[in-house]
């Protein structure tokens, strides 16, 4: 770990533009939004080595993974979801983009002020993108007002977001993710007493989506393959390794990602990764 003690991005890029010879890959940590998504494309850029910001691209390869494996739960499709995140943040713009390009075509973004949609007129770059890519219904209002017919809730904002009242009116088998730490967007407990799968970023309750989970086989995959960077295919191979790693015999509302402690995910994730960095052409 190389902590650098500035805020600037032009630093930040700098400082990891100098030390990049020695070694294999970067993985940025604890970079907020926006300024996240800027130092990532520009060290991407300049860099001939794999660069990944795990608050973005790990949090939602594991959110991927515990999705797949609760549609095989609940038998619906990512092309037929209403998917609502709440939190716009590094994470929420990662998980719309992996959601997507694994065949969602509906995600409502809520950041504090309600929806965000292409009417908006304080929204950030990345929140721009947001609006032109999202919510194709261009709905309006709070979280509250977006739920009805909901399949899926995706918590990485703060805690007391929504309600059992929120979940009753979402779509057959309600699918919550809340994942704020410590404190969850709902209490665990009381989400499932209406929703069909209730998953946590806390390890004290089932179904953990840990980024752990992640980022040492993607790394260990893109390094075996020699890849210059990570690719979208890459991390759609990330989230199918790790959701596989959850047998048939296994898979239940209750157990929908694997342990953090399983030591077989790490190593499929990179073989997965590595086959689909060559796949992508981005090897030495």
């Amino acid at each position: 770990p190389i902590c650098l003690d500035t805020n600037d991005p032009d630093e930040i890029v700098r400082a990891v533009e100098m030390i990049a010879p020695v070694f294999g890959g970067i993985n940025l940590e604890d970079i907020a939004a926006p300024h996240c998504f800027e130092i990532e494309r520009r060290l991407t850029e300049s860099l001939n080595i794999p660069v990944f910001h795990d608050d973005q691209h790990g949090t939602a390869v594991v959110v991927l993974a515990a999705l797949r494996n609760s549609l095989r739960v609940v038998d619906k499709k990512m092309g037929d979801l209403k998917v609502i995140i709440s939190g716009v943040g590094a994470a929420g713009v990662a998980i719309t983009k992996i959601l997507s390009a694994a065949g969602v075509e509906n995600v409502i973004g809520i950041d504090r002020k309600g929806a965000i949609h292409t009417g908006r007129e304080d929204l950030d770059v990345s929140k721009e993108w947001f609006a032109e890519n999202t919510n194709p219904e261009q709905r309006k209002g709070a979280v509250h007002e977006v739920m009805p017919g909901a399949d899926v809730f995706i918590g990485v904002s703060g805690p007391g977001v929504i309600s059992r009242d929120d979940i009753r009116v979402m779509e057959r088998d309600p699918i919550v993710f809340a994942m704020a730490n410590p404190s969850p967007e709902i209490d665990p407990v009381e989400a499932a007493e209406v929703a069909t799968i209730v998953a946590t970023g806390r390890s004290d309750y089932p179904n953990q989506i840990n980024n752990v989970l992640c980022f040492p086989g993607i790394f260990r995959g893109a390094l075996d393959a020699g890849a210059t960077r990570i690719t979208e295919n890459m991390k759609l191979a990330a989230a199918e390794a790790i959701a596989a790693c959850v047998a048939d015999n296994e898979l239940s509302a209750g157990f929908i990602v694997p342990s953090v402690f399983n030591t077989d995910v790490a190593l499929k994730v990179a073989a997965g990764v590595a086959n689909a960095a060559r796949a992508d052409k981005v090897t030495r």
